[in-house]
């Protein structure tokens, strides 16, 4: 063995041994099938270049880091993926070329939309660190959501180690701190034929990542303005609105399109039953705030329980507001001092107008954002990044 090869295996094993030891602080559980997975990375080149590249200040990739927007323009190399059947359960899994994945036209999932996702980011961080954000949260409400449409969930530690290893795998994705992040869509599917309506036969599991930065083509920090639709809604008492399920965005597009013809960047929803409560946006949680008092709508089984809501929730409290989960009136919210948005790919935005019933109410300077929603911001965002201590233990280490 060379001089090269037996460093590289020596740095290799140490950093498993470290991965192992703070699997096992957190987690005695865990830190046991951790380290079986550890060493079986570590025989690969792959966990020495995570380590390389995790602490290098750019990534190895030509990518314009500066231009980042939300989209596909820089979709990672490979991806993860694992199969389930009544027979065998879920397999290990396996990460492989970003591409296809095979179904029939008869796939349940084509026909009959058996299919739920999550949305997270992986992000360098001050220490150097490839972090995410709450993984456990997201894996909870796959299974959740799995099971509200008859799908076999994922165990959670299954759920945990498939994102982080789709993370290590496509490490050179992450953009350097405050650049943007590395957007991971994990996604349950009925991929198995059937042709009467029930659950699929057999089931695919995958995730993928992009390189992403702002979600809002305005930019991060840029008050997005908002219309309230009085027409359709988003979900109803009883149905499928706590889920993410795939079938609960695209009825969304034909208001979200209108919207955007007249210059909104996104539509907020009232409840269906008395068209007198906010619910949520198209794709993200929202608050209001009157003096030092933040109200969100409650998780009646209609929005979605989002897992940057609830840190934003933490987050307030902690930094002394007052936060009520309760019913927001669409004219409590005209008058409010302060309304911002939450969600996994927008962080926290702040809404610079609200429309209702061709009345539009501003909250903020032009261009500017609101106090609140940039206070909270710069609280999870330093979090996230490690740039302050992480008094929740929400953070997990990649690599």
């Amino acid at each position: 063995m060379g001089l090269i090869t037996a460093l590289q295996v020596f740095i290799s094993l140490r950093a498993c041994q470290i991965g192992t030891m703070q699997l096992r602080s957190s987690n005695a559980l865990r830190a046991s099938a951790g380290a079986k997975r550890c060493i079986k990375r570590c025989s690969r080149p792959l966990s020495l270049r995570c380590l390389a590249t995790a602490q290098a200040t750019k990534p190895n990739v030509q990518i314009d880091w500066n231009t980042l927007g939300f989209g596909l323009q820089h979709v990672a190399q490979t991806m993860y993926v694992a199969d389930w059947t009544a027979d065998n359960g879920w397999n290990q899994g396996t990460v492989k070329p970003y591409g296809p994945l095979p179904l029939m036209p008869s796939a349940q999932v084509l026909n009959y939309g058996q299919s739920v996702f999550e949305g997270m980011k992986a992000q360098r961080t001050a220490n150097g660190n490839v972090v995410l954000f709450r993984p456990d949260r997201n894996a909870a409400r796959m299974a959740a959501g799995a099971a509200r449409l008859s799908m076999p969930p994922l165990p959670e530690q299954q759920f945990v180690e498939a994102v982080a290893e789709t993370v290590r795998a496509n490490v050179d994705w992450v953009p350097p701190l405050g650049k943007g992040s590395f957007y991971l869509r994990p996604l349950l599917l009925g991929s198995g034929p059937i042709l009467g309506l029930g659950p699929a036969p057999s089931y695919t599991f995958t995730v993928f990542g992009a390189a992403v930065g702002s979600y809002f083509k305005s930019g991060q920090l840029t008050p997005i303005d908002l219309i309230v639709e009085e027409h359709f809604h988003r979900a109803a008492p009883g149905g499928m609105g706590g889920t993410k399920a795939a079938g609960n965005y695209s009825p969304v597009l034909v208001t979200q399109l209108e919207a955007k013809k007249s210059n909104y960047a996104d539509v907020v929803y009232l409840d269906a039953k008395t068209d007198t409560y906010l619910e949520e946006v198209s794709s993200c949680n929202i608050f209001i705030r009157k003096g030092q008092t933040i109200k969100t709508p409650p998780l009646k089984g209609t929005i979605l329980p989002g897992v940057t809501r609830d840190s934003i929730i933490q987050l307030a409290r902690r930094h002394g507001y007052e936060v009520l989960e309760e019913d927001v009136s669409v004219h409590e919210a005209m008058g409010a001092d302060e309304v911002f948005t939450s969600g996994t790919a927008v962080v926290v935005s702040s809404v610079g107008s609200l429309t209702y019933r061709g009345n539009r109410r501003s909250f903020v300077a032009e261009g500017a954002a609101g106090s609140t929603a940039l206070e909270l911001y710069n609280a999870l965002t330093q979090l996230q990044t490690e740039q302050v201590e992480d008094p929740f233990g929400w953070m997990y280490k990649v690599c």
